[in-house]
């Protein structure tokens, strides 16, 4: 039976003052509806957007430690209920049971994280020029913030916006994807149930309009952006005409470079969970492998025997290996590039069709494909799928190998499998991405530390980590002088 999902706003579940709705749907099974929820307007974010404002002084004013231990009741509650999470993101999302679970425990793994910043949230105290005079600096939060989170992590991307806004002081209003909006629903009610008060975190659901809403609102101080390369680069433009603060994370066409001297099985292993894990659908997805010629026939051979072997299916199942594509719109994507990827004339080695086998005909189901004999210039080879598809390329050197993967306008994650350090070393230095692994996949970012890119996969302070993260986002640096000498000390005067 669908779920009947609301609003969230100044502490209460709501309609959408438009009284629309849309569905969600169960993307391996179509013809079931997940969950109702409300379309909202222009109106319904005005709303959302005033309850953070009236909110955010209390907020703001509770120490930090204070907020901490809300978050630490978060962490508690998601620990609870992550099998519960868990099977809802694989009905509303797709992906199978082990990642929607690990999904969730990155949402919990977040919710610790920053909860123990609000202990940690320091600044810096240094020595004044001038005698009885003290010089420090405090973060301070930036106001309200809206979040705007995209489907493929439902729980933990949200996670990863909303608490370290949170102990920072911010307020928000969270507008989560359409396609996943009961994932988003159940992520603010443990918020509601761990004692948060109204009006600090707001829920509004919708589509793009929503969205833009949130990020002209005159009330908002902040954005933080997941989602497309075109969305993201709109919402740059939008937030810097306001003088807005603003961090995107728009992507990548991410490369794993296999050398001959690697652990070849190992890499085997690395490509398939990189290629098509979560079928595709992160920003971290390895779409590009690149080879050294002396491995490759050996690789392409086992590499395309072992994709063939994946289990399609149901993600609730525990034989399912590889969930379905999201949504009726992204399966139709998927398989516009990989038309695109045939008429370009590469070779399209394995997949490359619709699979509706059994139980999976009632979903949006893609084969595993492989395409071979790939150019640089293609459209498969520059543009990013966001589906279960891996393009593979033959190179003679790693030179020649580091070229080809810093050819993209993205800059998001890289891999490179070799016994060699010195190999290993060039590498970590000259691979232009935010994120670089060594022997191993281009997917496993932790919680601790920044993620996010160079290039065209996003601007501003990076999500996840603490300093020199999402800390950095979320709060801005006031700087104080207090001099206590009873007289006139003038700085920056020459004294000779």
């Amino acid at each position: 039976m669908a779920e009947r999902v609301q609003n969230f706003i100044n502490g209460r579940w709501v309609d959408s003052r438009s009284g629309r709705t849309f569905i969600s749907l169960n993307p391996a099974h179509a013809d079931e509806t997940v969950a109702v929820a409300p379309d909202s307007t222009m109106t319904d974010v005005d709303d959302a957007v005033k309850a953070a404002r009236t909110a955010l002084p209390a907020w703001s004013h509770m120490p930090a430690p204070r907020r901490g231990e809300l978050l630490f009741k978060v962490a508690e509650l998601l620990t609870r209920r992550k099998t519960a999470l868990g099977k809802l993101v694989t009905r509303e999302m797709g992906k199978v049971l082990p990642e929607a679970l690990g999904d969730v425990q990155e949402a919990i793994d977040m919710a610790y994280y920053m909860a123990g910043e609000g202990r940690r949230l320091s600044g810096e105290t240094v020595p004044s020029e001038l005698p009885n005079k003290d010089a420090k600096s405090v973060r301070v939060p930036i106001g309200v913030f809206g979040c705007i989170t995209p489907w493929n992590f439902p729980t933990a991307i949200p996670a990863w916006k909303l608490f370290p806004a949170l102990v920072a002081g911010n307020t928000v209003v969270l507008k989560p994807a359409e396609e996943t909006p009961a994932c988003a629903t159940k992520m603010v009610e443990l918020l509601e149930e761990a004692g948060l008060p109204p009006g600090v975190v707001n829920l509004v659901h919708g589509f793009g309009k929503t969205g833009e809403a949130l990020v002209n609102h005159p009330g908002v101080d902040g954005i933080s952006f997941t989602g497309s390369a075109a969305t993201g680069r709109r919402v740059e433009a939008l937030a810097a005409a306001a003088h807005k603060a603003c961090s995107t994370e728009t992507g990548g066409k991410n490369v794993i470079i296999v050398m001959a001297d690697a652990d070849l099985d190992l890499a085997i292993d690395g490509a398939l969970w990189g290629a098509f894990g979560t079928t595709g659908q992160r920003c971290t997805a390895a779409s590009r492998i690149i080879v050294q010629a002396p491995a490759y026939d050996w690789f392409l051979a086992r590499f395309t025997k072992a994709a063939g072997r994946l289990k399609l299916g149901d993600g609730l199942k525990s034989s399912t290996q590889m969930g379905p594509i999201v949504s009726k719109a992204q399966y139709q994507r998927v398989l516009d590039y990989i038309a695109t990827g045939r008429k370009e004339r590469a070779t399209l080695l394995r997949g490359g069709r619709a699979y509706t086998k059994g139980e999976c005909k009632q979903g949006y189901f893609i084969e595993p494909t492989i395409f071979t004999d790939v150019t640089p210039a293609m459209k498969i080879a520059r543009e990013e799928i966001f589906g279960p598809v891996v393009c593979l390329f033959k190179v003679e050197t790693l030179d020649e190998a580091i070229g080809l993967a810093n050819d993209t306008v993205y800059g998001l994650s890289a891999s490179i499998y070799t016994r060699d350090v010195n190999a290993s070393a060039r590498a970590e230095r000259e691979l232009d991405t935010g994120l670089v692994y060594i022997n191993a996949s281009t997917i496993g970012a932790e919680i601790q530390l920044p993620f996010g890119g160079t290039k065209a996969t996003g601007s501003g302070p990076r999500e996840a980590g603490g300093r020199g993260g999402a800390l950095d986002l979320y709060t801005k640096w006031k700087v104080i002088y207090r001099d206590f000498s009873g007289t006139l000390q003038r700085a920056q005067i020459d004294k000779e």
